[in-house]
């Protein structure tokens, strides 16, 4: 079975404007997702799905600039847009990574893909039943169920996220949740606020700035410097409908 995995990224963050092009190391934060979910055993492809925007013209830029596929389309209907992007790639399974996730670790990624494969559900994904810390999200999905999606969910939430139309209707489609052994559930990766970047910019100056560090070598570090961890304690995510 051909995997692609499509990167959603775009400039217009609403409480960090223009985070996926930041610097983080010497890199953008785009760069880092795409380079080290290259290192992802079971991604066949990768295709970085922005918007329409002129503003995205600096995401496409950086695409060509780091070599990788991408793809333009609705800015608010993410949905049609994830499922274009999977039309464009020929693929047959469809792995949903954001670009807010620098800290997204290929062996997880490629643990979440393995359970998709050896068990055939419609969707799986590591962030239902969340054992893994923020920011490791990893989900995938059939195209014949993204399809599904697409062409059936009609609510704002719905298209602007994806994947809720899947998870909420468990009778319609057999639902896989991948869990770790551990709960780290209560801890932050991801990037949403300028909190959350100079924590994530902590780690990656901790780990020499490279993109071969595993999500193990970050709890080290953690657990060596659990101040760390205050830097973006504080921040509250979003809800599904806050988009």
């Amino acid at each position: 079975m051909k995997i692609s995995a499509v990167i959603q990224a775009r400039m217009g963050s609403t409480r960090l404007p223009g985070k996926v092009l930041m610097d983080l190391g010497g890199k953008t934060v785009l760069a880092r997702v795409v380079d080290r979910l290259r290192t992802a055993t079971l991604v066949n492809e990768i295709v970085v799905a922005t918007t329409d925007s002129i503003a995205d013209d600096a995401i496409i830029q950086e695409c060509r600039r780091i070599d990788v596929a991408s793809f333009r389309g609705s800015e608010d209907d993410v949905l049609d847009r994830y499922y274009h992007a999977s039309l464009q790639t020929a693929a047959e399974g469809v792995v949903r990574i954001t670009s807010d996730c620098p800290l997204i670790d290929p062996q997880i990624a490629d643990e979440t893909i393995r359970s998709f494969l050896d068990l055939r559900p419609d969707y799986a994904s590591n962030a239902m039943d969340r054992t893994y810390p923020r920011g490791l999200d990893t989900e995938v999905m059939t195209c014949d169920a993204l399809s599904c999606a697409w062409r059936e969910a009609h609510l704002s939430y719905q298209r602007a996220h994806v994947t809720p139309y899947l998870y909420e209707n468990p009778d319609r489609f057999d639902i896989l949740a991948v869990r770790g052994h551990f709960d780290y559930s209560d801890q932050r990766w991801t990037l949403d606020t300028a909190q959350d970047l100079a924590f994530i910019r902590a780690v990656y100056e901790r780990l020499g700035n490279n993109d071969s560090f595993t999500w193990h070598d970050a709890l080290v570090v953690l657990q060596r410097e659990p101040e760390l961890i205050e830097l973006n304690r504080g921040v509250m995510q979003k809800t599904l409908h806050e988009g």
